[in-house]
């Protein structure tokens, strides 16, 4: 588990007063809240400051927090021998739990006498899982199925992981880094309240042929030397499909041809390009007549193209 500073993302002292927090909080949710913020960042410091409020808004959520002592933001650390006998066995891994829902669980455990009568449905909290996706999948689309592990409360309010499946749809012209909402497949609730939702982050695999430039597809294609100087037709692989391309006596390595609409979809249905990035390659043994055939033509081309550097100087 990952230790949170809570009394440091508010930017108040440890003995602050519930006024004090108060008054930090409604300054920095003015600040970071999405409607007069954009942009990443500042949503996830929105969501930072409010987990940090509801801790220390929340008496005996701050007192099991302050339990905790003092430790580095970011550190790993494993919660007081006492605590973990309210979470299953004893024996829990609290890698993947949030300093959060462990907080809630064990001020709920530590009063028993208080649940199910004066606390209102809870609703479960939000998770994120990031879900590996291939170009092939965002090209056409696509439906795969994830495993992930939620944490849970059961009917005493303690903490599970519990595993859990789904099949998702990988829509057509996905980007890195969009998410797709699965509503109330999250975090369970408590006292009967709603789950939360689990939002599934998607990164793109890289690929071994294909780099990606916003919606456009850059590959490499190796060339023969004399398919670059006399041309050639060659076959290049897209996510479409082989398609059959004329190479331009005299190409150069380094040169790029373009493939119109032959890169990934977008949101609007339109297409990006791929991009053939040329390569000239040599081969590296060559049979007797391969030699023979090269040693004429060494002799009989006054091509040189090293001699620019004479030139030059």
């Amino acid at each position: 588990m990952k230790y949170v500073d809570y009394y440091k993302v508010l930017g108040v002292e440890r003995d602050a007063t519930l006024a004090d927090i108060k008054k930090a909080y409604r300054k920095l949710a003015h600040k970071y809240h999405p409607d007069m913020s954009k942009g990443t960042a500042s949503e996830e410091k929105f969501k930072e400051i409010s987990v940090a409020y509801s801790t220390l808004k929340d008496p005996e959520k701050r007192a099991a927090y302050d339990e905790l002592g003092r430790h580095r933001p970011g550190e790993d650390f494993v919660p007081p021998h006492q605590w973990q006998e309210h979470f299953q066995d004893g024996t829990s891994n609290f890698a993947d739990v949030d300093l959060a829902d462990i907080l809630a669980a064990f001020a709920a455990a530590q009063h028993p006498e208080r649940r199910g009568r004066s606390q209102s449905a809870t609703r479960g909290p939000d998770y994120e899982v990031p879900v590996s996706v291939t170009l092939e999948q965002i090209y056409s689309g696509a439906e795969t199925e994830i495993s992930v592990s939620v944490p849970e409360y059961d009917a005493r309010g303690l903490l599970h992981q519990v595993p859990k499946t789904f099949r998702v749809r990988i829509p057509k012209g996905a980007t890195d880094g969009q998410r797709l909402r699965l509503p109330e497949k999250g975090g369970s609730g408590l006292r009967g309240g709603k789950a939360g939702d689990l939002y599934i982050v998607m990164k793109i695999q890289p690929h071994k042929l294909y780099r990606v430039s916003g919606d456009d597809l850059y590959i490499d294609l190796p060339l023969a030397p004399w398919e670059a100087a006399l041309g050639a037709s060659v076959q290049v692989p897209t996510l479409g499909g082989p398609v059959e391309m004329t190479i331009p006596p005299g190409t150069t390595s380094g040169r790029k041809l373009r493939l119109g609409k032959r890169g990934l979809p977008s949101a609007s249905g339109a297409h990006g390009d791929q991009y053939v990035v040329v390569r000239i390659e040599v081969p590296k043994t060559l049979t007797t007549r391969e030699r023979e055939l090269f040693t004429e033509l060494a002799g009989a081309s006054a091509f040189k193209p090293w001699a620019q550097l004479h030139a030059r100087g």
